[in-house]
C-alpha cells in the first residue's frame, strides 16, 4: 500500500528569512504588488505552507515613481473611516501620491494578502520608502528583479 505524506514546515526551517530590495520606478502598481505579495507569503519557495509565515522581507524604494494604467490617477479612490458618525473620507490616487505615496503600494499589497491575523503579520514584513534611500542596509538585502 502506497501512502503519501503531507509536508509540514517546522519552526526551525522558517528562521532563515531573506531580505529583498525592489525598485518601484516605472512599475505598474498592481503587477508589482502581486510579485511583492508572493514573496511576503512565501509562495515562491518550495516549502510554502498556507498556515505558516514562511515568506521573506521586502524593501521597496522609489515608491513615488509607480504608475497606473488608464485613467486610474483620477478615477481610483481610497476610502477610510474616522470612526465618527458620517466620517467616511476618500482621496483619489493623485492626491494620495502627493500626500502619502507609500500608501498606494501598501494598500495594493494589503489587498492581495489573506484577510486574517496571518495576513496582517505578513504585511509588516513589507517596508516601503519614498526615494532611493532605505534604513535596512544592515540586513544586506538582495536585489529582486521584477519585470512587470
Amino acid at each position: 500500500m502506497i501512502t503519501q505524506k503531507s509536508f509540514a514546515l517546522k519552526e526551525a526551517d522558517m528562521q532563515n528569512k531573506k531580505w529583498y530590495v525592489v525598485d518601484a520606478t516605472d512599475k505598474v502598481v498592481g503587477r508589482l504588488a502581486t510579485e511583492i505579495a508572493t514573496v511576503l507569503r512565501g509562495k515562491n519557495k518550495p516549502t510554502f505552507c498556507t498556515n505558516n509565515d514562511a515568506g521573506d522581507f521586502v524593501v521597496v524604494i522609489n515608491a513615488e515613481k509607480v504608475r497606473f494604467t488608464g485613467k486610474k490617477w483620477d478615477e481610483k479612490e481610497y476610502f477610510w473611516h474616522t470612526n465618527h458618525i458620517g466620517g467616511i473620507k476618500k482621496r483619489t490616487a493623485k492626491e494620495m501620491l502627493n500626500k502619502h505615496p507609500e500608501n498606494i503600494l501598501l494598500e495594493a499589497v494589503k489587498g492581495m494578502l489573506p484577510k486574517n491575523t496571518l495576513g496582517r503579520k505578513q504585511l509588516t514584513k513589507c517596508k516601503v520608502f519614498v526615494g532611493p534611500v532605505h534604513t535596512h542596509d544592515a540586513q544586506k538585502p538582495e536585489v529582486l528583479e521584477i519585470k512587470a
